[in-house]
């Protein structure tokens, strides 16, 4: 299996920003150099999404140091033409943080349910249908929104993130974001509402 390269601290003061699109297409080519500057660039905002999602720091930092091996990893299968650099590594940081959560959740589920009496039966099935149910009109609704509003919209509430940070993830002016998104969240509301 190949290593991650060991991140460096590039040029001192004085170098611009790191553009993350580019350091990732040449992450996907190997580049070594690239990939101490990507991890530069992007270690730091998904350090802080990965930890406001387990709220552990020590555990945050383990998960931050996988989805940078896994970026690492997997460059190539970053598909430019569905989004960013920074979009596709915040991704992949909610998602293994939000499956550490799941994972922590279900060990300590098991071991709760090994040491207490067996409880009283209920329908699993119904709310697992129900469950089901609710998500799939979530999704439904989620489809009936602009492209800007759903992007503003699943970074925030899937995501985590502040209207500032979804606006400088999305590349786009802050009122607007803010705009886009209380349409999309009214759209939804009543959206859902004829659901009911």
């Amino acid at each position: 299996m190949e290593n991650a390269p060991s991140p460096r601290r590039p040029g001192g003061a004085g170098t611009a920003p790191a553009d993350p699109d580019a350091l990732l297409a040449r992450v996907a080519r190997g580049d070594d150099a690239a990939f101490a500057l990507l991890y530069d660039a992007v270690s730091a905002p998904v350090y802080g999404l990965v930890l406001r999602v387990v709220r552990d720091p020590a555990q945050a930092e383990e998960v931050a140091q996988e989805v940078m091996v896994e970026v690492w990893r997997t460059a190539a299968r970053h598909d430019a033409g569905r989004g960013g650099a920074l979009t596709w590594i915040m991704t992949l940081a909610h998602r293994r943080a939000v499956d550490r959560v799941r994972s922590a959740q279900a060990a300590a589920d098991r071991e709760t349910r090994a040491h207490r009496p067996a409880a009283p039966a209920f329908d699993e099935v119904g709310e697992e249908v129900e469950g089901r149910l609710e998500r799939e009109r979530v999704r439904r609704c989620l489809g009936g929104l602009t492209e800007l509003q759903r992007e503003s919209v699943t970074l925030a509430y899937y995501g985590g993130h502040t209207y500032r940070e979804v606006a400088e993830l999305l590349g786009a002016p802050l009122g607007t974001v803010k705009t886009r998104m209380r349409d999309g969240l009214v759209r939804m509301r009543d959206c859902l509402g004829a659901w009911r």
